[in-house]
């Protein structure tokens, strides 16, 4: 090959590396992208949403779905010793404010195993461990410490989703629209807040970057990238639940 064609070669791949966009979004945790950069960035932010969550401590074991719905029924199985069939077994969750707060109890089979239901009532994102009892549940002390596992239980919502034809426009929130932003739009939560969304066994965590929406009776407007990570279609019935205590940075930015 000739110099000249080697030059013009070399300064083809410098214009070409300069075109990409950047790798790093350290912010959410997002991982870099390539030739397809929405898709893959905001794969690399999505988690499995209906996973088993289990713990042993003292010898009992919990397990429970790791997302739930409001007013829906979330089971907790697990087994304690033997010598401890026929006990009660409690289900408490972790309150900011209140301390750990019983949610329901149940009692321990001849085997040890225990299944017990809690038709959720609270939205957030909550430990949850399981005690054994002695005496009632309305009176008794725990007689040691148990498992430990984190949930996460959604206020159903409705979604639409925005972006095309807005890009490089400024949101309500100050941030720079783009194909890549992971965020959404809502009437008054407070810019930043981080909301946990869940759909289709999908869920992500992403700060509020916008105003609205203002039509369909929608409850959250999310970008572009957030309904293709969450593979949302048009006008879509999710579960969301904001997570105050934390301040996300919009993921996608310039």
């Amino acid at each position: 090959m000739s110099r000249r064609a080697t030059t013009q070669l070399a300064v083809l791949l410098a214009m070409s590396a300069l075109a990409l966009p950047a790798t790093g979004w350290a912010s959410t945790g997002g991982a870099g992208f390539g030739a397809s950069p929405t898709t893959k960035f905001a794969a690399a932010n999505v988690q499995p949403g209906d996973v088993t969550a289990t713990a042993t401590t003292g010898g009992i074991t919990l397990s429970a779905k790791v997302s739930a719905m409001l007013s829906h029924g979330l089971r907790f199985t697990g087994v304690v010793p033997t010598a401890m069939a026929g006990q009660t077994v409690v289900i408490e969750r972790l309150d900011r404010v209140k301390g750990w707060l019983r949610t329901t109890h149940g009692t321990a089979a001849p085997d040890g195993s225990f299944s017990i239901t809690w038709r959720t009532n609270h939205i957030g994102r909550f430990a949850i461990r399981a005690l054994l009892l002695r005496g009632s549940p309305a009176s008794a002390r725990s007689a040691t410490s148990g498992p430990t596992v984190d949930v996460t239980i959604y206020r159903p919502a409705i979604a639409t989703w925005y972006g095309p034809g807005s890009w490089g426009s400024t949101t309500a929130c100050g941030e720079t629209l783009t194909p890549q932003m992971l965020g959404v739009a809502h009437k008054w939560l407070k810019c930043g807040t981080p909301v946990a969304l869940y759909y289709g066994g999908r869920t992500i965590i992403v700060p509020v970057i916008d105003r609205g929406p203002y039509a369909n009776n929608a409850d959250y407007d999310l970008t572009q990238a957030t309904s293709r990570a969450l593979r949302t279609d048009g006008i879509s019935t999710i579960g969301a639940v904001s997570l105050p205590g934390t301040t996300l940075t919009a993921a996608g930015r310039k």
